[in-house]
This record gives structure tokens, C-alpha cells and sequence, in this order.
């Protein structure tokens, strides 16, 4: 091998192969501990006068008190916030807000009892567990130290919870930050910001405010190496890495340690992530920086913690206008959290358009409501409004006038008129233009953020290595790491596809069900003998299977989120990445036919083949299916349509703020107030409500589901971008202020896009296109009026329209099951002919000419626009680059610095050889 020294910086093949863990550091001089639980105000003893490594630069242990309030005042971390005072334990005294609004001594305890050594991580156990996870505990324990990590332990009295605070030293941080390809600065950024224009530099009322919001340092940066400490900027080791970084090299020292030994590899027991499963500790998080409440604002004395700025700027519901500070929640929260709300942002931000026109779309329609000419003769008693028309179920439905659908088809024109066309079509070319749009902002968050390449630098996940036995040497690094044989990987994921192929089916058999329950419901209340109730029989059938689809909605995810688990675990992923991805891709699948099923049925099944008066399909159940009112089904599918989205929406928010505040209080319940007002740190935030198993899943697939309600169903909704927009501005804090105020501290886990979730919207909009096109075709009149104007009216307007898309039938051939049991005479008198919604002859009730022209008409008119809207979505792709002019140059720019630091790394190797080489001068040869 070379020497190190001549690797470049950077881009060194470093050996990480993941199948062996990274060589700890040199275990400091014993420390002796005192008794857990013991509570003592002095720091742990030190045998000798050894220090803990990392800390052999501080001062004399006598002005040891000094350092918290001197160390990171004036010096900024990598991530561009300091941490500055949050750990001053005996500096000035800290004051945080009561819920009462008083404001009392808080105690920042993120630091271990000597003041210096920064508490990393924090994990809480029952001191009343049995032999068997005492044992386990303290194995990992001790194979914690052995790591080089420190310990410290506290307990809370009252119920014997005890916390154990995790420090990592200089050694343990750089060891493992080498490991995980950590990118670290360089050199500061000197290339400007060519996106500035005159349009950004105008003030307005939704730009956060630089007054109070430190900007973050932008940084030319390079995988970090040990061997290159030098080349980094190095200002202070204890601002260097962030405390979300700590956190996350803390947590990867949790996952690969051992706590259950094994001579067979596969049977090694290991990870914190597993500890918590079987109930060995109780959580494990890292600290927030303090309180986000703060008795002085921002613009008088600063920021107390970065917690603080967070909410103050971020999370506060009165700050629902502005930008979000991305840079400063990437910091906080790591890159994928901060990705997500990247890109909630820019979707909710682009859908302002969307909602305008839409909106636009449904003003048009309300105000030329009245002024529709079939809107006029369907409400027309005297004329086309008493026609009598055919019973809509077997004996328990009689004859009906078509007034009686007077409401029904005003209310349809609202959402089915002209103006539905142009705005389906722009909807497809806005999501194209959204998917471009966001590969530009993406590859700059890319970019910005370091994570360009941390897909192909991603770790190895530690179950993978645990299960997996056998090996395959990386072409790449040459490096033995676990592989996973192309048989046995094909035999689980044909394993899996059969069992989630199974639960698509049971889920399409819900829907059946909702259809069958659809078809007995509406024949009931048409035969109730209330007109106020058969005249509603439709709208109120539709409303209540809304509900119940909503409801099977919600108990089927929670069910096949257990299986979909299951079975990504079942295939042995490779990365984390890998394991969301294929988790993901089923949870949608499984989702999307929950989701949508229903919808699709109405839009597309229901009214189309049910037969014809004499001649009913009776396929399902034995008995006559749904028919669409003569308005047709739009109206339903609007209604559909509502109940699902904002239902679903409204149930997610009540899950993700209500349930959280509920089971924190829960907690807390137990605490008295004062105690409350003083609580350390680690105690606080074990009150607090845990993230998501799943971390953002949740949240992408409520976005993703939404993203499909206001595209592939927007036809008939116009609406829905405007919901979506109401939802997404509260959605953007509420999980502001879920993260910051609700749920403990995630890990800051890296990312390095929003993953298979693009791909998938991308094909929602694909469907769209199609579902749209179809929808305008098929399901609404917007052709068949066509149809009329120009090929069958005489003066090309709409009068007599609805006569032309009635056929008459003859009631004496009427099979026997059909005909009513009640002819209410009195009303209809002698009835010989009833009309029904179709085009077809008197006579023999086969289909006539009109049908085939209409037919043709919507056969031409999807073609023509799939066909359109799929040139002008290539057409946007193609002129739209996906990476930014600005990121390409920056790109140059640190390629070109990693080359000058190589060629200077070269020449110091090479005049160090030259000196080396050279004999001394007071040296004699013999």
C-alpha cells in the first residue's frame, strides 16, 4: 500500500469496509464512577492526574468552572450555530418560562457533572428489571467503555428510572466520523451567489429576519480523514462537530456494540435499536439544547439555545408566513428532516398557482350556474323536468320525475363545465413543471448540504451484517464485506411479492365490499315511503360509504404497516436507504389502492354497465348495480373525493399534535409543578412524546397521497389544490412545532434526496394524464355536449340537450323483478314509456348512431390530449436543466481545491522523503 500521507484529501479509498467495526481509540486511564444512582455533586474521579482524551488541552482542572461561559464564545461550528452558552452550569445563572408565564432558575444540564464533558447521548432504564436484562445492560455498558465512550449515571427517585449520559471523546468523534465519510470544511466558500437578482434583494414580508438569525458559514468541505486533521478548519474540537453530529456518531457507537456474545457470528446480539425492543432500556435520545421558551425576545438579547432560535423564527404558530430557515434545521435536525421540509416548502409554495386557478375554475362555474341551459330544462316542470323517468331499483323504487334531479345537476355544472377542461390540462404540465423545478432546488440542497454523494458512501446496516454470513470481496475498495447470494435473494423477494400481491387482493375485497353495501343501501332508502329521504337516497348512500371507506382506510394501513415491515426485514436490505426504499414501495402500493379504490370505481365503473331497462346486469350480489344520476357521476366523485382527503387530513393532524400533547401530558402528570420547573435536561425531554418508528414515512405518504388527490382526480375537484394549499401552510408548522416542542430530539440522520418518493410522484402524474383524460372523456358531459352542439343542434346551443341524452323505453318490457311493486298511480298516472340515461333506440334498445359519434368523440378527444400533455411535459424537461448553472461552478470550484491540496500534500511527502534521504553532517561512515 502507499504511504498514507500521499492519499489525496478527501478521496481516499478508505478501508470502511462495514464488515468490521472501526478500531476504537486507545481506552483512557481507568475512571472510577460512583454508585449508580449515587447522587454527588463532584465529577468522577480520575486515577492519577490523567484527563479524559479529548480533553488533554483544557486548563487546570481549579479553573475548570471558568470554561463552559469562556469555550465557544467566538466560535462558530462547522454547521454555523454555536452552541455558545447552553452549557454554562456555573456561569450565570439560566431562567426559563413556566407555563403560567412566570419565569424561574432553570438547570441546563447538558454537560456531565464536571462541566466540560458534553452529555452526547442519553439512554433510560427501570432499575427494577429482572437478572436476565441487568446482565445485558451491563455487558454493553462495558463494551461501551471499552470503545473509549464515557459514562455517567442519574437517577430519578420516585419510580427508579435511572439515565445513563453517553460522552464521546476527540478520539472516539474522529475515529468514527472517518468511518461514516463525514464532510467537514475545507476552506470557506469564495464563489458568489449568481442567483441574486434585483427581485431578491426587494424586502417583503415573508423573508426571515437577519437581525436575529445568524447566517450559516458556507464551506468547501471534503470527507473527513484523520490523517489530513491538519487540512480541515479546526477552530475549537468542541465546536467542531455539531451536537446533531455528536449525536449521530454517538448512535452509531450504540448500534454495533455488543451486548450478548456468540462464537457463531449470526447469532452475535447487538444494537441499542434491539435493547430497546426487548425492553432492556426504556428510551434512547439526544439532548435538545435547552428550552425553546425564553423570557427575553430574540431581538433584545439573542437566542438562548438553537432550540430556541428554532422556534422563535420556525415553529411558532404566528410565524406561518414566513420562509423557513432550511440551513438552520438542517443543523439542528440533520439533512433528512431538513429535505422533507425542503420540499413540503417548495410543493406547497408551487401549488399557490394551482389553488389560484382552480379556485378561479369553480368561481366561473358558480356564477354561470344559473345560466346553464341543462341545468334550466332538467329544473323546468312544465317541460323537460317532468319527464318520467325509469326506476333506479328492483320493485322497492317506482317511476320518478327528472325535476326531482333539479339540484343534483346544478350542483354538478359547479365542477363540470367549460372551464374544467383547460385547468385538467394545466394541472398535468404544473406537476411536470414541479418535478423539474425540484430537481434544480434538490441538486442544490445536494450541493449545499454535502450529501451529493452519500448514497454511494452510505454505511452498511448493522442487521444486514449481523444476518448475513457469507461474503463477496467490493470491486471497489477490495474490501470482503456481506453479500447476500442471488438465489436466496430471489426466493425471499418472490416470498414477499406473493404475500403483498395477497393483501393488494384483500384490500380490492374492501372495496367490493363498500361497493356491494353502495347497491343494498341505495335500494333501501329508495324505497322508504319519505320523500325527503328517497329523494337523497343517492347523496346519502355516497356520503355514508365515504365514511366507511375512510374508516377501513385507517384500520387496513395499521395492519399491512405490520406486514410490510415484516417483509422488508424478511429481504435483508443492504443500507438504510435500500430498506426505506422497498419498504416504502409497498406501504404505497398498498395505500394507493386503499386510498384511491373506491374513488376509481365511481369515476370510472359506476353507471357503465349496469345494463338496460328489461336487460340489467345482475352479476353482483343478484342484483341491478348503481346507476349515475342523469346529471352523471361527478358529483359524487366530488363528494367522494372531499370526505377522503380532508378527513384523512384532519385525522393525520389530530395524530401528529393532539395525540403527542396528550401522552406527554400523561407522562408529566405525576410531576408537581415546581419539580417540573427544574427538571435536568435528560429528564425533560424523556417526557416528551418519541418520533415515529418509521421517522418521516408518515409524513411523505401523507403528502404523496395528497399530491395524488390534486392531480389525478383534479378534473373533478378543482378544488382540491386550494384544500391542499389551506392544509400544507398549517401542515409546515404543526410539524414545526411537533419537532420542536412535542417530540424528543431525532437522531440528525443524513439523506440525500426525499429517495423513492420522486419516482413515485412522478408516476402519479403519469396517471394522471391518463385518470384526467378519462375522467373529462368518460365521466362528465363536456363531449357529449360537444357532440350535440356541433354535430346535432340547429342552432349549435345546448337546448334540448337532455332530451337528446335520454332514451325512452317501453315499461311492457319490464322483466318481472324490475317492475315496481308501487306504480303511485295517482301521481304518474297510466305509465306506457320511462326515460333512462343512455343513447339508444326506442325500438329494438340497441345502441343508436349517436352513441357510436360520441364514443368516437371521447376516444379522439383522450388520445389527443394524453398525447399533448405527455410532448409539452417532454418539452418542459428538455428546457429545464436539471442542476443549476451556480451548483456546476461551485462543483468546479471544490474539485479544483481538492486537486491543489493533493498537489501540496504530494510535495510536503516528497520533501520529506528528500530530507529524510540525506545523511547528517556530523555522521562518519565506516
Amino acid at each position: 500500500m502507499s504511504d498514507p500521507e500521499s492519499r489525496p484529501i478527501g478521496f481516499e479509498m478508505m478501508e470502511q469496509g462495514m464488515a468490521v467495526s472501526p478500531q476504537p481509540p486507545p481506552p483512557p486511564e481507568e475512571i472510577i464512577y460512583p454508585p449508580v444512582g449515587q447522587n454527588m455533586d463532584t465529577s468522577p474521579l480520575v486515577s492519577g492526574n490523567t484527563q479524559p482524551i479529548g480533553f488533554e488541552d483544557q486548563v487546570n482542572p481549579a479553573h475548570r468552572d471558568e470554561v463552559p461561559s469562556q469555550r465557544a464564545k467566538g466560535h462558530v461550528s462547522f454547521s454555523g450555530i454555536s452552541s455558545g452558552d447552553e452549557g454554562n452550569t456555573n456561569g450565570q445563572p439560566k431562567t426559563k418560562i413556566a407555563k403560567d408565564g412566570t419565569e424561574v432558575p432553570a438547570v441546563e444540564t447538558l454537560y456531565f457533572r464536571d462541566g466540560v464533558r458534553r452529555i452526547d447521548f442519553v439512554l433510560a432504564y427501570n432499575d427494577t428489571d429482572a437478572d436476565k436484562k441487568v446482565n445485558r445492560r451491563t455487558m454493553f455498558e462495558n463494551n461501551l467503555k471499552k470503545e473509549g465512550v464515557e459514562l455517567e449515571y442519574e437517577e430519578r427517585h420516585k419510580d427508579k428510572l435511572k439515565f445513563v449520559k453517553i460522552h464521546c471523546p476527540w478520539e472516539v468523534l474522529i475515529s468514527y466520523a472517518e468511518v461514516m465519510s463525514m464532510k467537514m470544511p475545507l476552506a470557506m466558500n469564495d464563489l458568489e451567489d449568481e442567483t441574486t437578482n434585483c427581485w431578491s434583494k426587494c424586502p417583503t414580508p415573508f423573508d426571515l429576519d437577519e437581525e436575529y438569525l445568524p447566517p450559516v458559514p458556507d464551506y468547501f468541505t471534503a470527507a473527513f480523514s484523520r490523517n489530513r486533521l491538519d487540512k480541515f478548519i479546526v477552530e475549537n474540537k468542541e465546536t467542531f462537530f455539531s451536537s446533531a453530529q455528536r449525536g449521530l456518531i454517538a448512535y452509531q457507537v450504540l448500534s454495533r456494540c455488543t451486548y450478548e456474545e456468540a462464537s457463531d457470528k449470526r447469532k452475535r446480539k447487538f444494537g441499542i435499536k434491539n435493547l430497546i425492543n426487548s425492553g432492556v432500556y426504556q428510551a434512547a435520545y439526544p439532548l435538545h439544547e435547552g428550552e425553546y421558551l425564553s423570557s427575553h425576545s430574540l431581538l433584545t438579547r439573542g437566542k438562548s439555545n438553537d432550540r430556541h432560535l428554532l422556534y422563535e423564527t420556525w415553529a411558532k404558530p404566528s410565524r406561518w408566513y414566513k420562509y423557513q430557515p432550511l440551513d438552520h434545521i438542517r443543523t439542528y435536525f440533520g439533512e433528512k428532516i431538513g429535505i422533507y421540509f425542503a420540499w413540503l416548502g417548495y410543493y406547497t409554495a408551487l401549488l399557490l398557482p394551482a389553488a389560484l386557478i382552480g379556485l378561479a375554475v369553480f368561481i366561473y362555474g358558480c356564477v354561470r350556474l344559473f345560466d346553464d341551459t341543462v341545468g334550466k330544462e332538467i329544473c323546468d316542470e312544465n317541460g323537460v323536468g317532468n319527464f318520467t323517468m325509469c326506476p333506479l331499483c328492483d320493485v322497492r323504487c317506482t317511476y320518478w320525475k327528472l325535476k326531482k334531479s333539479c339540484t343534483y345537476s346544478r350542483a354538478t355544472y359547479i365542477f363540470d363545465n367549460e372551464a374544467t377542461v383547460f385547468f385538467a390540462g394545466f394541472m398535468a404540465l404544473w406537476a411536470t413543471f414541479f418535478h423539474e423545478m425540484w430537481k434544480r432546488k434538490q441538486a442544490e440542497i445536494e450541493y449545499d448540504w454535502d450529501v451529493a454523494d452519500f448514497e454511494q458512501e452510505e454505511n452498511i446496516r448493522p442487521e444486514y451484517e449481523a444476518q448475513v454470513s457469507t461474503t463477496k470481496k467490493n470491486p471497489i475498495n477490495q474490501i470482503e464485506e456481506p453479500h447476500v447470494r442471488f438465489a436466496q435473494r430471489i426466493c425471499r423477494f418472490a416470498s414477499s411479492f406473493i404475500t403483498v400481491v395477497f393483501m393488494l387482493c384483500l384490500v380490492v375485497a374492501a372495496a367490493f365490499g363498500v361497493i356491494v353495501y353502495r347497491v343494498t343501501v341505495a335500494a333501501i332508502f329508495y324505497s322508504v315511503d319519505q320523500e325527503e329521504i328517497s329523494a337523497r337516497a343517492n347523496l346519502i348512500t355516497t356520503i355514508t360509504a365515504a365514511i366507511i371507506n375512510l374508516i377501513i382506510i385507517v384500520i387496513l394501513s395499521w395492519v399491512y404497516l405490520q406486514i410490510a415491515t415484516f417483509l422488508t426485514n424478511f429481504e435483508m436490505p443492504r443500507t438504510e436507504t435500500e430498506w426505506e426504499d422497498s419498504f416504502t414501495f409497498k406501504m404505497f402500493l398498498f395505500q394507493f389502492i386503499n386510498h384511491y379504490s373506491s374513488i376509481f370505481y365511481i369515476a370510472f365503473f359506476k353507471g357503465r354497465f349496469i345494463g338496460r331497462p328489461g336487460a340489467y346486469n345482475r352479476q353482483i350480489n343478484f342484483t341491478r348495480q348503481e346507476e349515475c344520476d342523469p346529471a352523471g357521476c361527478l358529483i359524487e366523485l366530488c363528494i367522494q373525493l372531499g370526505i377522503v382527503m380532508v378527513g384523512k387530513q384532519s385525522f393525520n393532524n389530530f395524530k401528529e399534535i393532539i395525540l403527542p400533547k396528550v401522552m406527554n401530558w400523561f407522562k408529566s402528570r405525576n410531576v408537581r409543578k415546581e419539580e417540573k420547573q427544574t427538571l435536568p435536561r435528560w429528564e425533560d425531554d424523556y417526557n416528551l412524546a418519541q418520533m415515529n418508528k418509521l421517522g418521516l414515512f408518515d409524513e411523505y405518504l401523507e403528502m404523496v397521497i395528497q399530491f395524488g388527490f390534486v392531480t389525478i382526480f383534479v378534473s373533478a375537484f378543482p378544488l382540491a389544490p386550494l384544500f391542499a394549499l389551506l392544509n400544507n401552510v398549517i401542515e409546515v408548522r404543526l410539524d414545526a412545532y411537533k419537532f420542536v416542542t412535542q417530540w424528543r430530539r431525532p437522531l440528525a440522520v443524513r439523506g440525500q434526496d426525499i429517495g423513492i418518493w420522486f419516482g413515485i410522484l412522478r408516476g402519479i402524474s403519469t396517471i394522471a394524464v391518463m385518470s384526467n383524460a378519462c375522467i373529462i372523456g368518460f365521466t362528465t358531459e363536456f363531449i357529449p355536449k360537444l357532440v350535440y352542439v356541433y354535430g346535432y343542434s340547429s342552432n349549435q346551443t345546448l337546448t334540448g340537450y337532455v332530451d337528446f341524452s335520454l332514451s325512452t323505453f317501453n315499461v311492457s318490457q319490464f322483466e318481472p323483478e324490475s317492475l315496481p311493486a308501487n306504480n303511485k298511480s295517482d301521481v304518474f298516472g297510466v305509465v306506457t314509456n320511462c326515460r333512462y340515461r343512455d343513447f339508444r333506440s326506442s325500438e329494438l334498445n340497441k345502441y343508436n348512431l349517436q352513441f357510436w359519434h360520441v364514443l368516437t368523440a371521447r376516444l379522439a378527444f383522450v388520445i389527443a390530449f394524453i398525447l399533448l400533455v405527455f410532448f409539452l411535459s417532454w418539452l418542459i424537461a428538455y428546457m429545464v436543466p436539471d442542476i443549476p448553472k451556480g451548483v456546476k461552478l461551485q462543483v468546479l470550484r471544490e474539485k479544483y481545491l481538492a486537486k491543489e491540496a493533493i498537489m501540496e500534500s504530494e510535495s510536503v511527502r516528497r520533501r520529506k522523503e528528500r530530507a529524510n534521504s540525506q545523511p547528517d553532517e556530523g555522521s562518519v561512515n565506516y
